[in-house]
């Protein structure tokens, strides 16, 4: 017989309403308590049941959040931010990972099984617009990242135009003429880096400076990083800097150079986008455009309970803060070489 809530209390020294809150994952018991109660659990196997939770509340107090890429420092990174703002609010997040597949994505808002969650923030690759036009009335979703048509789900993304202008300026900033973008993808689903591509050519332009012929990525990887400096070394015109649109291309970006014996930022200056928490450790330390990813993540939990509670109107575009963050890859350059005169009596 499976252990009931008064089984795990009788053997944790507890109420029924500690247990209950230790599995709704709720801020108000103490710590020891609460390893108490999960030891009690583990101990008895004990499962909290969905189904009839949901019967009584219409609820399972689920949230499904999909990304492509569990493994890819962002996502990881924002996928705790998601599950710590969704435990404040008495809600436990499950993981999709779509590796940015159409039918795994379709899947997800499809329900595997279907409504196992109340909701679901999603950050699409492949889906398009009417993917979400279908799903809609069937539950409440929110897109993480661009837009898909003018379909009815809310949007909560950064200014991924804005985002790469405000790197390419600074990289302009500082005097750099050679500026080359790396995470070009010619692609029209591939919506971020169509963005970051724009707003990299509107500095440039802006600047009056020439936009170089991109070289295009396949993946956001630290591998295509390095392809992607391979490539441009090889043509006549070496850049002085480069505009990586994340932080693993950055970061690849940085390592080849090293390899070649190019100085980093004395040869050639980087910046990515995302500061994930590897770019403040590398040597040197990375330049990167910082989303506010708790804020990210606290807007999209907070639109879909909005959306579980009937409580939105309307589709709705929330653009999160960002900011520019100067580290040692785009501080100062290698001065330049100076020839010293000749003495007296010697020969230039």
């Amino acid at each position: 017989m499976a252990a009931s809530v008064k089984d795990v209390a009788a053997r944790a020294g507890v109420s029924p309403k500690t247990v209950s809150n230790v599995v709704h994952n709720r801020p108000k018991v103490a710590p020891e308590t609460r390893l108490r109660v999960q030891a009690a659990m583990a101990e008895l196997g004990y499962q909290p049941n969905l189904t009839a939770r949901s019967l009584r509340s219409g609820r399972t107090g689920l949230l499904t959040l999909a990304i492509p890429n569990i493994a890819a420092p962002y996502f990881a990174e924002l996928a705790h931010l998601v599950i710590e703002a969704a435990a404040a609010r008495d809600y436990t997040v499950l993981i999709e990972e779509t590796e940015g597949l159409r039918a795994r994505e379709v899947d997800v808002l499809n329900g595997v099984p279907p409504r196992l969650s109340d909701g679901t923030v999603i950050s699409p690759l492949a889906l398009n617009a009417d993917d979400v036009r279908d799903f809609a009335p069937r539950g409440p979703i929110v897109l993480l990242g661009e837009r898909i048509g003018d379909g009815p789900a809310d949007h909560v993304a950064v200014d991924n135009e804005a985002v790469a202008r405000d790197a390419t300026a600074h990289v302009v900033g500082l005097g750099r003429r050679r500026v080359a973008a790396v995470g070009y993808q010619d692609d029209p689903l591939a919506g971020t880096s169509q963005l970051r591509y724009r707003g990299f050519c509107t500095a440039l332009r802006d600047a009056g400076l020439e936009v170089p012929a991109p070289v295009a990525v396949d993946t956001y990887e630290w591998s295509d990083g390095a392809a992607a400096v391979d490539a441009l070394l090889q043509r006549e015109t070496v850049p002085d800097a480069l505009v990586c649109f994340n932080d693993e291309l950055a970061i690849g970006a940085m390592r080849r150079l090293s390899e070649l014996g190019y100085s980093v930022p004395g040869d050639v200056a980087v910046i990515g986008i995302d500061d994930i928490p590897e770019a403040r450790h590398m040597i040197p330390s990375l330049s990167t455009v910082a989303p506010d990813k708790g804020v990210l993540a606290a807007t999209v939990v907070d639109r879909l309970l909005e959306r579980i509670d009937g409580a939105a109107e309307g589709p709705r575009d929330v653009v999160i803060p960002h900011r520019l963050v100067v580290r040692e890859s785009t501080r100062g350059r290698r001065p330049l070489a100076v020839t010293a005169a000749p003495a007296a009596g010697e020969r230039a």
